[in-house]
C-alpha cells in the first residue's frame, strides 16, 4: 500500500503534467477556418512508447510530437497568406526569421544547423506559461522582443520553415517547460479517449475545433504520372488542357487507415464514367496522396468538362470526397 507521503509526490508529479482548468485560456492561434480551408493535421503525441496516439486515440501525430499543426492544404495557400495570432496576452520572449520556406526533405535536416522550428515566435504568458508558433514564412515574423501583445495579436504568417514538409504552423503550449496538449490540458497518457474537459482552449475555440481524423485536402488533373511535391507546389492546376497524351486525376488526403477503400474516377463530357480504379489501403498514413487515369484514345478526347471524382470510405460509410473539373479542347 502506498504511503501518504508517497501519494502526495504522485499528486504532485500528475499536476505538474496537466493543466488546470482556468490557468490558460487560448484563442485561436490561426486566421482560418478549420476543417475548411485550414486543418489540424498532427496533434500531440500521448503514447510513451515508439508509437503515436493522439488525444482522441486516433493516429494524427507521430512519435515525440509535442505540438499542434495547423495546416493550409499547399503552397498557393501558403503564399495567398495565413495570418499566425497570439493564442494569449502576454509578452514576446523571442523571435526568428529569415529562414527560407522549403520542404525539408529537399535540403535535408542538417542543413537547418539545429534551427527545426524554423522562423518563429516565443510569448511568456506568466505564471510559467509560454506559447511557440513555429515553421512561419520568411520575412513574415511582425513582433519583436520585449513587445507586449494581447490575444489575437498578428505574430507572422503559416509558412514551411525550419523541419517542415508542409506549410503550417506548429503551436507548443509549455508550463514550467514541459509540453502540454491543449486538447485534454495534459502532458502523459490521456485518462480517456477524446476528454476534453481540462481543454486549454477557450470553449467557442475548442467547439470550432472538432476532432477530424481524416479529410481531403486538394485534387486536379495532369497529363502524366504525377509527382506528390510539384502538386502541393502548385502545379497541374491548368483549367484548360488541349489534346493532352493522357488525364490523370489525383489527390492529397490525411489520415487514411488501413481497410480504408479507395475509389478514383473520372467521367467525360456527357457525364459517362470512362475510368475508375479501387483499391484497399493496407497501412495507416498521416499522409496519402493517389493518382489514376488513362492514355488518350485513338480518336483523340471529345471536347468538353472532365470531372475527377476521389471517394475514400471506412466500413462502407464515405469520409472523403474530392471532386474538380478540367476543360478538353
Amino acid at each position: 500500500m502506498m504511503s501518504r507521503i508517497g501519494m502526495a509526490v504522485t499528486t504532485l508529479l500528475m499536476l505538474a503534467g496537466s493543466a488546470n482548468a482556468g490557468d490558460l485560456q487560448l484563442g485561436s492561434p490561426v486566421a482560418c477556418t478549420v476543417g475548411r480551408d485550414c486543418f489540424v493535421q498532427n496533434f500531440f503525441d500521448h503514447d510513451p512508447g515508439p508509437g503515436r496516439r493522439d488525444y482522441a486515440c486516433g493516429r494524427l501525430s507521430y512519435d515525440g510530437h509535442t505540438g499542434t499543426d495547423f495546416r493550409v492544404p499547399d503552397v498557393p495557400a501558403m503564399m495567398r497568406g495565413v495570418t499566425v495570432t497570439a493564442a494569449a496576452p502576454g509578452t514576446v520572449k523571442a523571435v526568428r526569421d529569415g529562414m527560407d520556406d522549403v520542404n525539408v526533405r529537399e535540403i535535408g535536416r542538417a542543413a537547418l544547423g539545429g534551427k527545426d522550428a524554423g522562423n518563429g515566435v516565443v510569448i511568456d504568458h506568466g505564471d510559467g506559461w509560454e506559447t511557440q508558433y513555429s515553421h512561419l514564412r520568411r520575412g513574415s515574423v511582425a513582433v519583436r522582443p520585449q513587445q507586449k501583445v494581447e490575444a489575437g495579436t498578428h505574430l507572422g504568417l503559416i509558412g514551411m520553415s525550419g523541419q517542415a514538409e508542409f506549410p503550417h504552423v506548429e503551436l507548443v503550449v509549455r508550463r514550467n517547460g514541459t509540453e502540454i496538449d491543449p486538447f485534454n490540458g495534459s502532458s502523459g497518457e490521456p485518462a480517456s479517449c477524446g476528454d476534453t474537459a481540462r481543454s486549454l482552449w477557450r470553449p467557442e475555440v475548442l467547439a470550432a475545433l472538432p476532432y477530424q481524423p481524416t479529410g481531403g485536402l486538394i485534387a486536379g488533373f495532369a497529363t502524366k504520372a504525377v509527382k506528390e511535391e510539384p502538386a502541393r507546389s502548385g502545379e497541374y492546376r491548368a483549367a484548360t488542357l488541349s489534346d493532352p497524351p493522357a488525364l490523370v486525376f489525383w489527390a492529397d488526403v490525411f489520415g487514411t487507415l488501413a481497410g480504408d477503400e479507395q475509389r478514383m474516377s473520372i467521367a467525360g463530357p456527357t457525364g459517362q464514367e470512362i475510368h475508375a480504379t479501387t483499391k484497399v489501403l493496407d497501412a495507416n498514413n498521416i499522409s496519402w496522396f493517389a493518382f489514376s487515369g488513362l492514355k488518350r484514345p485513338p480518336e483523340g478526347w471529345p471536347a468538353g468538362t472532365y470531372r475527377g471524382t476521389y471517394l475514400l470510405s471506412r466500413n462502407g460509410a464515405e469520409v472523403v470526397r474530392l471532386e474538380r473539373t478540367v476543360e478538353l479542347r
